[in-house]
Formats: structure tokens, C-alpha cells, sequence
């Protein structure tokens, strides 16, 4: 069974591993997640949850927008380019300001 993860969630799940465990491809991966990762796990899966359930978002497209964390709606669109709905410009505007409430502060 295939489940998509975020890469906070890819990041949570190799630390439970622990990094000495790791092998070369894994830490390589482990690297990246850290590195890219916009928020935490909990916060990443919430963060799907509400994309899919408020804004009717199909999991792989909340996915990729949680993983690249969007700050503008014309970024957003981009995601959505290849959808077959429309969304209105209210939800995508309803989105971004989600993701902005939740972005780490770096």
C-alpha cells in the first residue's frame, strides 16, 4: 500500500528510524527533507487535512503544495494548472493566507 507523504512527514518517519540507522540514499533523503521541510509533521497533516476537506483539494495537490509552501496566489496556480476545476480567486487568497498562518519562521 503507496501513501503520499509530505517531507515533513518523510522527516518524521526517518528519525524514528534513527539517523545512525540510515542508509546513504536514506540520510541523502534525510538531508533534503530537513532542509526543505516549511513545517512540522503535525502541522503538515493538518494542513492536508484542512486543503482537502475545506478547499476540495486532491490529496497529491495539497501534498505538493504543503512540501512547496506557496506565498503568493500566482504560485499557487501553478499547482493547480493541471486540475480540471476551477477554483475561485476567494479560495485560492484562502489558502495562501493558511499556509502564511502556518509557515516556520525562518
Amino acid at each position: 500500500m503507496k501513501k503520499i507523504l509530505t517531507l515533513p512527514q518523510a522527516k518524521k518517519l526517518l528519525e524514528s528510524i534513527g539517523e545512525e540507522n540510515l542508509d546513504q540514499f536514506q540520510r541523502r533523503t534525510f538531508d533534503y527533507v530537513s532542509k526543505f521541510s516549511k513545517v512540522d509533521a503535525e502541522t503538515a497533516e493538518k494542513l492536508a487535512e484542512t486543503l482537502v476537506t475545506e478547499f476540495g483539494l486532491e490529496e497529491e495537490e495539497a501534498v505538493q503544495i504543503i512540501n512547496c509552501a506557496p506565498k503568493s496566489v500566482e504560485e499557487l496556480r501553478v499547482f493547480l494548472a493541471g486540475g480540471r476545476k476551477i477554483i475561485e480567486a476567494s479560495k485560492l487568497e484562502a489558502i495562501v493566507n493558511v499556509l502564511n498562518e502556518h509557515r516556520k519562521l525562518k
